[in-house]
């Protein structure tokens, strides 16, 4: 019964606060836990670099989300009123709908001033890609990759491992999405950091195509093209190299009627509407309508499980 309180207070805690201070975020501590394991990673052999990116993302796994479990666990037998705001807490540090708002709105206000300079310098926060070079169309087009893709990352994942594990799944998904976002597939630290993109693709599998279907559901009601979202979504979806990303942006992209493209690695959509700085509103608007369903839906789980083990 506790779960019922637990997500809307989490949402609530979002939707009023936003990002709790670098200082106190635990995603922020990650950061600094997988910092200091790369500073001591071994230099030469890749199978031995692999080994030790599996051990560091099963330690930190362990390190982030034992503690929240044995604190809710105590919590738990202490109080009800102790134990729903710690969870909704630490919980809400896994996910973050407002953050990702202002963060790509602010790209969005940015081109429509003709600051496009800055908005370069601001979307460079946002995706892996190198921003200096790109113009109007290609920041936004970016701004509204990232808004899709993040649906599954920042918000649907975390509350589906929350549905499935509590808590501590959701912190322990987030870990993992944590070292994907730091060190996974290619660059520097290419096989330390494979078992953790690896793992992430698993554990995206399901929610990126939950997120794809929510774009889908969400473009009626937000008053957009769903069947076009639906067949750019079925045709799309694989031309990302990620297994996961593609789902969303593809829907997006048909949703709003225009066309995606990182250079060089893929094109999704057709350029049936002009990509426009109001396309980043267009997709933020289908970001929240889809978080709406996807929060109204776990909350009918959480009810349905509930009754079922009364």
């Amino acid at each position: 019964m506790e779960n019922l309180f637990v997500l809307p207070l989490a949402i609530l805690i979002d939707l009023v606060i936003g990002e709790y201070p670098g200082r106190l975020h635990p995603v922020v501590w990650m950061g600094a836990v997988i910092s200091l394991f790369l500073k001591i990673a071994p230099k030469k052999n890749n199978t031995v670099k692999f080994i030790y990116g599996l051990f560091i993302v099963l330690f930190t796994i362990a390190l982030f989300s034992l503690p929240v479990y044995f604190l809710l666990v105590y919590l738990k037998g202490i109080s009800l009123i102790l134990y729903i705001p710690a969870a909704a807490i630490l919980f809400k540090s896994c996910f973050s709908a407002r953050a990702l708002d202002a963060a790509v709105r602010k790209v969005g206000d940015l081109l429509f001033k003709d600051k496009t300079e800055a908005a370069r310098q601001e979307i460079s926060c946002l995706v892996s890609r190198d921003t200096w070079n790109l113009n109007r169309r290609q920041i936004t087009s970016a701004a509204v990759e990232v808004t899709a893709e993040s649906l599954t990352d920042s918000i649907v994942a975390p509350l589906f491992y929350w549905l499935l594990l509590g808590v501590p799944g959701a912190v322990a998904y987030r870990v993992v999405n944590t070292f994907d976002a730091r060190i996974g597939y290619h660059g520097e630290h290419e096989y330390i950091g494979k078992f953790a993109a690896r793992l992430d693709d698993v554990l995206n599998y399901i929610p990126a195509r939950i997120s794809g279907l929510l774009m889908v559901i969400s473009s009626r009601p937000a008053k957009m093209n769903a069947r076009r979202s639906w067949a750019i979504m079925v045709r799309d979806h694989a031309n990302t190299e990620s297994p996961n990303a593609g789902w969303t942006m593809a829907a997006v992209a048909g949703a709003l009627g225009v066309q995606l493209e990182k250079p060089g690695y893929y094109i999704l959509g057709d350029d049936v509407n002009p990509l426009l700085a109001t396309s980043i509103s267009g997709s933020l608007k289908l970001m929240w309508y889809s978080v709406s369903i996807w929060f109204v839906l776990c909350m009918i789980v959480t009810g349905v499980c509930y009754a079922v083990m009364a």
